[in-house]
């Protein structure tokens, strides 16, 4: 069959919205295919196949990345950890804050109060992990309905990253509610295929590159789950992204929900960490939980500390991320060998879809980074459609020192001939 171009509208319904990535396969320095097989003896040396060069380790991976001036994939690690840490301490001592013990005292509870009160809720609990409170609030939900089932979405973290987590651990039953291509809405809540006790929604969904619901679709989300008797939990990973898009503050998109999980080292930067949000009864008991779970580490305060020393500047840059996304993928888009989803942009997250193997594509990054000095991502996915491969992208504080245009060029190297 002669072979054709695709039009963009053909590329995008066949990519089928991510539906057809996959999505636990690791990040770039470990795509390139395996080497093939060393001929037959027989053979004659000539007709053997070139080995794939292999890729680079970890280390030699985070090198490359760090060496860079600037990136199109946010959220990277500081690149001293040895300065970071003095930093934090310093921090903490400018703003004359005490250790705790258990997560009782000083910068954790100083943290506890602030995320509260932003997020508009009565308390918060401090988690070592986002994992662990969420599986703490799922629980908690589930105990108290007596059905032990959490609607989500198809792509959502509880399914596809946790080892099943929820159901080892918890007896937890996954109710999947809406199809790969969209948010969670309410007509999906009220059509569920079983009655619930919690759904669980994330905000934004990350695997449909940042996308949310339109505030008028959240608001009915919230309403049909309070007339139904449904908890409604926020899987906020990413809620501090969202901001923008819906011009309120973060304590009126959090309304109406009975708890909502924020992450700490995703976008913020932070050593690790998350919070978990409620009324007072609630994270009383989620204390009680994470002391069952293990989660009472003696102290905490080094994360606390440097989740609030970047927090407020971190707010306060975020929508100048979103604007500067909305401008790249813009002149991304007006290339024809890509798409990018969605568009326009929701958040400073999105998706690109090109044509290539990921292996080939990871090795072509590698080489922008060391002659470019552009990180223009971390990693790329095969999708189901032969030949067609994604990656997420994400712009924070390591792409103020480039523009557009410059973006772009390197991210389109990514296509010329090996």
């Amino acid at each position: 069959m002669a072979h054709r171009d695709l039009s963009r509208g053909e590329f995008l319904a066949l990519s089928g919205l991510l539906a057809g990535s996959t999505l636990l396969k690791g990040t770039a320095y470990a795509a390139a295919p395996k080497t093939p097989p060393a001929p037959k003896k027989e053979a004659p040396a000539a007709s053997a196949a070139p080995a794939t060069p292999p890729g680079p380790t970890r280390e030699e991976f985070e090198r490359l990345r760090r060496g860079c001036r600037a990136s199109l994939a946010a959220g990277s690690a500081p690149g001293n950890e040895g300065a970071e840490l003095v930093r934090i301490g310093e921090w903490v001592q400018r703003q004359g804050l005490s250790g705790d013990m258990y997560g009782s005292g000083g910068a954790v509870q100083s943290l506890e109060k602030r995320v509260a009160g932003l997020l508009g809720f009565e308390d918060a609990c401090f988690m070592p992990t986002g994992t662990m409170g969420q599986l703490i609030a799922l629980r908690m939900y589930a105990d108290a309905g007596g059905r032990r089932t959490v609607g989500v979405h198809p792509s959502s973290h509880h399914v596809l990253h946790e080892n099943d987590s929820y159901a080892v651990l918890h007896g937890l039953r996954a109710v999947l509610l809406s199809p790969w291509t969209r948010p969670v809405l309410a007509s999906d809540v009220r059509e569920a295929r079983e009655p619930l006790d919690v759904v669980s929604v994330e905000l934004p969904v990350r695997w449909l590159g940042g996308q949310l619901q339109t505030w008028e679709q959240l608001e009915e989300l919230k309403r049909t789950c309070r007339e139904q008797g449904v908890k409604l939990h926020m899987d906020g990973a990413r809620l501090w992204e969202s901001q923008p898009f819906y011009g309120r503050s973060y304590a009126d998109i959090c309304r109406g929900f009975d708890s909502v999980y924020v992450s700490f080292y995703k976008m913020v930067g932070a050593l690790g960490g998350a919070m978990v949000a409620g009324n007072r009864d609630f994270i009383r008991t989620a204390r009680l939980w994470r002391h069952r779970h293990g989660g009472n580490i003696f102290q905490m305060w080094p994360y606390a500390a440097s989740a609030a020393m970047r927090l407020d500047d971190t707010l306060a840059r975020i929508p100048g991320y979103v604007q500067r996304a909305k401008s790249l993928t813009e002149a991304l888009a007006a290339d024809s060998r890509l798409t990018v989803l969605p568009r326009p942009v929701q958040t400073n997250m999105f998706r690109v879809f090109l044509r290539g193997d990921p292996g080939a594509l990871s090795r072509q990054r590698d080489r922008i980074a060391r002659e470019n000095g552009i990180w223009v991502a971390n990693g790329f996915g095969q999708t189901r459609v032969p030949g067609v491969a994604e990656t997420e992208l994400q712009l924070g504080e390591e792409f103020a020192g480039i523009d557009d245009a410059e973006a772009t060029r390197a991210f389109l190297r990514l296509l010329e001939p090996a």
